[in-house]
């Protein structure tokens, strides 16, 4: 299938893995893009030359499109940002901040950029910063997210309708007939995070993994606010912040409770008691850690069968 996102970044699919924290290394970015969508190393847990050495075996590991997701709050933005064009990268995902702090220094070096937004007011302002595409990303996603709480649902189709960039939803997807609903609402592809945390090639704690795989629905909930907003699994951890949350906690308070590298500490340690667990909404939907060629496999082939395509040889039983 073509369409504007698989001509933007040169790919097969149109679907985007996300960026993701201590889950999101050469390992899955490389098996994505493989597979036909485009992977994505998370840059936000990684020191400045622990990313060079993720670009460097993602480049070794494949001759596809791969890009880099750059949070812009992390300190260290502008090494990662110089180590991106010295490794040319092509493609940067740029999240949590202004669009219009580097995207012209981006572009500029002839990178492709893509900015996630949790409105319309913010898409156009993407928009306006230069940025090629935008990521509306739904509060039922994992990681950082909005604090308007606006679902994939009502976002996507604002987000379509205030901008004339190509709009990737991301935010409670998994499988292929969610990515049917979403380009149904408008968008031109999606972005998946969850269902790739529960992957061989993830980099986070297998312990992590198997609670993604074993939780249901009402087992995450939007905390943090007051913070930065960031959609948690239910354990220890989380019910201190949320006691102290409903107790009406201050930002220093939380602060102190969430001390440093808690999100390492879980996910990627395999602490499930006393780390920070983020994930999305649909891991309720998610039942089995499997390689990640698999999972664009499944998705593509159950979008195909949701849209009657031929392009897949499956009896229509999950229709």
């Amino acid at each position: 299938m073509t369409n504007a996102i698989t001509r933007l970044f040169n790919i097969t699919y149109p679907l985007v893995q996300a960026g993701m924290v201590w889950t999101s290394g050469w390992k899955l970015a490389s098996a994505v893009s493989n597979a036909g969508g485009l992977g994505m190393i998370g840059s936000g847990s990684m020191y400045p030359n622990v990313l060079r050495e993720h670009i460097i075996k993602c480049k070794a590991a494949t001759n596809k499109p791969f890009a880099v997701n750059i949070p812009l709050m992390y300190p260290d933005i502008e090494k990662h940002i110089e180590i991106i064009i010295q490794e040319g990268v092509k493609i940067v995902f740029t999240s949590a901040g202004n669009p219009s702090s580097y995207t012209s220094i981006l572009k500029e070096k002839g990178i492709t950029v893509a900015h996630v937004v949790s409105s319309s007011k913010f898409a156009l302002k993407a928009e306006s910063s230069g940025c090629d595409a935008v990521v509306a990303e739904g509060f039922e996603a994992g990681g950082h997210n909005g604090r308007e709480e606006t679902t994939t649902m009502v976002l996507v189709p604002a987000v379509v309708e205030a901008v004339k960039i190509p709009v990737i939803a991301a935010g409670g997807i998994a499988t292929g007939r969610q990515m049917l609903s979403a380009m149904v609402l408008g968008a031109n592809g999606v972005q998946i995070g969850t269902r790739f945390a529960a992957t061989e090639e993830a980099s986070c704690h297998r312990g992590f993994k198997q609670m993604i795989v074993d939780s249901r629905e009402g087992d995450t909930l939007l905390s943090l606010k007051k913070l930065v907003p960031v959609r948690l699994l239910k354990n220890n951890f989380f019910i201190k912040v949320r006691e102290a949350e409903l107790r009406g906690a201050s930002e220093s308070e939380l602060t102190e409770i969430l001390g440093r590298a808690r999100a390492k500490k879980g996910m990627f340690e395999g602490d499930l008691d006393e780390g920070e667990l983020e994930i999305g909404q649909v891991s309720a939907l998610v039942k089995d850690v499997r390689p990640a060629a698999s999972v664009v496999e499944e998705i593509m082939r159950e979008f195909a069968v949701a849209l009657e395509n031929p392009l897949f040889d499956t009896p229509k039983t999950i229709i």
